[in-house]
């Protein structure tokens, strides 16, 4: 694995702020005190003009980027995802998702994988939040490459959009010639026996369990799916027909993220086992990063294990 290139997606979105800023200017980043941990500050230091600190006032900025908003710019709003998601959800509901203003939320530093942090910043539980509001497009990188795409992708965008990274360096899973959509789902790797469907983090790691599963004989379909509001529902829809078994794995909460889209929609369309890999309903704790994901069952070889069950049970 230290031939394989990481890159922390929190910190391909600061690298990807300031490429943007530099060539477009309808837009405005906002941060709350944290623009050295969100990378927001790599704008800042392009760009005084088009940057605000908002202080550690995180409501305030989301109602400032309604503000900005509802003037014509474009607005990125930025903090970690446990005070974008959580301590501003009142406003991020009723300020931007309510009037389906054009601001992106930037949090940062989400997931079990904030590691030393602790569980007051551990948020695995904000794309559950965000799905409760209607209208809110809700992105989960994979890597750096999808990241940058991503971004892109939310500026063309009209509404709101949460967008989700993380702070533990992750492997690039994507080349430059890979193709984002905003909806739609991608195949990694063929197979037949049961699917995976992965985002963010867990993506790599359901790579590595598609060749675990591959030595015992498996064959296991591996399905990204970045944009997890909405959800791509062909894709899912036909991995479902064809192996007759999912899997889910989400650096999440398995209540209301990922997994809950997946199942919610196959129950009513095409119902097959789901099986749902996750934070199960706990807070997490201080912690290496690494080791935490070891210790919550993050891993390939979790996937591999849900995977054979819900292939025995189909």
């Amino acid at each position: 694995m230290s031939d394989i290139k990481t890159v922390a997606t929190r910190a391909a979105y600061g690298e990807t702020l300031v490429e943007l800023g530099k060539k477009r200017d309808d837009f405005i980043v906002l941060d709350a005190d944290l623009a050295a941990a969100t990378q927001t500050g790599k704008f800042k230091k392009e760009f005084p003009e088009r940057f605000y600190d908002c202080g550690i006032a995180e409501q305030n900025m989301v109602s400032i980027a309604a503000g900005i908003a509802s003037t014509g710019k474009k607005v990125f709003c930025s903090t970690f995802a446990m005070f974008a998601a959580g301590r501003a959800f009142e406003q991020v509901r009723n300020s931007i998702g309510y009037p389906h203003l054009n601001v992106i939320i930037g949090a940062t530093h989400a997931g079990i994988s904030v590691g030393e942090d602790g569980a007051t910043h551990q948020c695995n539980e904000d794309i559950a939040l965000m799905r409760t509001i209607p209208g809110m497009t809700i992105i989960n990188p994979a890597d750096a490459v999808e990241t940058k795409l991503a971004m892109e992708a939310a500026l063309q965008h009209d509404g709101p959009v949460y967008l989700r990274f993380g702070r533990l360096p992750v492997p690039i899973v994507f080349d430059d010639d890979y193709k984002f959509e905003i909806g739609k789902g991608v195949e990694l790797r063929a197979g037949n026996d049961v699917t995976i469907v992965a985002s963010g983090l867990m993506v790599g790691e359901a790579l590595k369990a598609h060749d675990l599963l591959k030595e015992k004989g498996v064959n296991a379909r591996v399905i990204n799916i970045a944009t997890i509001k909405p959800l791509d529902k062909d894709i899912i829809l036909k991995a479902a027909m064809e192996t007759g078994a999912i899997v889910t794995a989400e650096e999440h909460t398995v209540i209301g993220g990922l997994g809950s889209a997946v199942a919610e929609f196959l129950t009513e369309e095409y119902p097959v086992p789901v099986l749902k890999l996750g934070v199960n309903d706990v807070f997490g704790h201080s912690g290496p990063a690494v080791k935490l994901l070891d210790e919550f069952g993050l891993r390939a070889e979790n996937i591999v294990e849900k995977a054979l069950k819900a292939i025995d049970i189909k």
